[in-house]
């Protein structure tokens, strides 16, 4: 297990190398200038010439991409221009709200998804399962902004029980960044239904397309596993439909794992949508700011930041797969 862990993560850096030079020469295509960003619409050309020397957008595009990488070496990640602040000090700010927010939609999807698929297993081939499909099938096929608008539209402009905009303010006892959690580490329930209030709309939002894809694997799995011969044997024995479901799930974890994890590490990366639409102050909306102001070290950080983050997600959902199914351990075993 040791050897294949190291040659996992040994395997990421090629992978992140390549995101890196990706994102640095797809950056050159986006059309305007950095250096008269930072300067002001309204300096002299003198001033933009100053501030691209200081950038360092003069100097030849190999150059800016050799001194990008000796700066990321040393955990450099640049100033950004946008807000001319220290790029890691953005994303310490900005994380907990997206790890937050990625958090609540994932409990979510996980309880409305996993419902829906074993709703759906356990009356396969009736109306049932048709109703529990067609709804996973709008889940996936509705566009996420427009379903954040339609959500404000009713829960907050109609039916005025939820705010639409930002995070709220923090409880008075700050320890993780997450708001929700902080307040109930502080016994603070007036602080945890205003963080919740403003957290539900948002994380419905993503935790409804999310259940969509999971709904859809547990139905898949859960009646794979119930046409096995361990589950007519478990039957058989007249065993109660509840230990029968339990086995059933306990099978099937794995599979329901990985959707779980690859999701949870998709949200991770950035919700860009979703958090521009309810002005979540997270990673995504901050993309979406910085790709507008051309704030190349903000974006490449952001990319190489959500490959990272997906890449441990893989790497975590194989490992705990390991742990939880004796097969995929021995496999790994094998291959050490």
């Amino acid at each position: 297990m040791t050897d294949y862990l190291i040659r996992r993560v040994l395997g990421a850096f090629p992978i992140l190398f390549g995101v890196v030079l990706l994102t640095f020469i797809l950056l050159q295509m986006i059309p305007g200038d950095a250096a008269l960003v930072m300067a002001g619409e309204h300096a002299t050309p003198e001033q933009v010439e100053r501030m691209r020397e200081e950038l360092g957008l003069n100097r030849p595009l190999p150059v800016q991409f050799a001194h990008y990488l000796g700066r990321l070496v040393q955990f450099d990640l640049g100033r950004s221009v946008l807000t001319d602040r220290p790029v890691a000090v953005e994303l310490r700010e900005r994380f907990p709200a997206t790890l937050e927010l990625s958090l609540a939609a994932m409990l979510i999807a996980a309880v409305i998804g996993v419902s829906l698929g074993a709703l759906a297993a356990a009356y396969k081939h009736t109306w049932v399962d048709a109703c529990a499909m067609a709804v996973a099938m709008i889940g996936v096929s509705i566009p996420i902004f427009w379903l954040g608008v339609e959500l404000i539209y009713l829960l907050s402009y109609q039916a005025h029980l939820f705010p639409i905009e930002g995070r709220g303010y923090a409880p008075a006892y700050s320890l993780t960044g997450l708001y929700t959690i902080d307040a109930i580490l502080s016994v603070d329930f007036a602080a945890f239904s205003r963080a919740a209030s403003h957290l539900f709309l948002p994380a419905l939002t993503l935790g409804l397309l999310a259940s969509a894809l999971m709904a859809r694997m547990t139905r898949a799995t859960l009646i794979e596993i119930l046409e096995q011969d361990f589950i007519r044997t478990v039957r058989a024995k007249g065993t109660g439909a509840w230990r029968v479901w339990r086995h059933a799930f306990a099978a099937g974890f794995v599979p329901i794992l990985t959707v779980f994890g690859l999701q949870l590490g998709m949200l991770l990366g950035g919700a860009v949508l979703t958090e521009s639409v309810y002005s979540w102050p997270g990673l995504g909306s901050f993309l979406v700011q910085a790709v507008f102001a051309r704030d190349m070290p903000s974006i490449q950080t952001l990319v190489l930041l959500s490959a990272a983050i997906f890449v441990a997600a893989n790497l975590v959902v194989d490992l705990l797969a390991g742990l939880f199914d004796p097969r995929l351990r021995q496999r790994f075993q094998t291959n050490q």
